[in-house]
């Protein structure tokens, strides 16, 4: 019996000893988004950050997009819109952008995605990781689990320091922040993904000549009314 007894502690002695190895391979690979409910006072805090900023601050038009990371229509206006707004509108200081987390409920995968993007922003480098989340949503959004192994090697493509962006989503340090943009959304009349708002109004699916005839009207106002 006591042979039996050294026998089963030494078991336990392994699966713990297992248990813990387990433990440093999953942390291994990057921290993991808490899940749960968010704090009331990490949304309240949140709602100050005005969403993530392309352009001069003397533009006299500014665009609000509401988007979703895991959205194909939003990765479509992205390619074929976005694009030609940055490089012919922010560019030229005609325009400012502004981009705001609006993580649709069905999509599994977004607010882990926009939550990589927000700890990307910790180091400078928001848009490249936006780009990129688009450019490769087609692989993302299908493969199994939160995305986050595939975010991670994105975050490592990018050269950014890996162990700060670990910290960063293992903490979940800005579920209250992209929560408080889903809840602006919301309060401001979105529904859908994107959804951009231009001088006071709300617009869908629009293409970047029909923007720019609303920049250009919003221009020539600007213009007529200012000093």
């Amino acid at each position: 019996m006591a042979g039996m007894k050294g026998f089963y502690i030494a078991l336990a002695g392994i699966a713990v000893a297992g248990g813990a190895a387990l433990v440093v391979m999953a942390n291994r690979g990057g921290g993991s988004v808490p899940i749960g409910p968010i704090p009331p006072e990490a949304i309240e805090a949140g709602r100050d950050f005005p969403g993530y900023v392309d352009g001069s601050a003397d533009a006299p038009v500014e665009i609000i997009e509401y988007a979703d990371f895991q959205c194909p229509a939003c990765q479509h206006f992205w390619l074929l819109t976005v694009r030609d707004i940055k490089e012919r509108l922010v560019k030229t200081g005609r325009v400012r952008y502004i981009f705001r987390d609006f993580p649709l409920p069905m999509h599994d995968k977004s607010r882990v995605a926009h939550h990589a993007a927000a700890c990307a922003d910790e180091q400078g480098m928001f848009w490249p990781m936006h780009d990129t989340l688009f450019q490769t949503q087609n692989r993302w959004s299908g493969a199994k689990g939160t995305g986050e192994p595939q975010f991670r090697d994105m975050a490592e493509g990018l050269g950014l320091d890996l162990a700060r962006y670990d910290d960063c989503m293992a903490a979940g340090r800005y579920r209250g922040r992209i929560q408080a943009s889903y809840d602006s959304g919301v309060s401001l009349g979105v529904s859908s993904t994107p959804t951009y708002i231009i001088g006071n109004s709300l617009y869908n699916g629009m293409s970047y000549d029909e923007v720019k005839a609303i920049v250009d009207s919003l221009s020539r106002e600007a213009g007529a009314t200012s000093p």
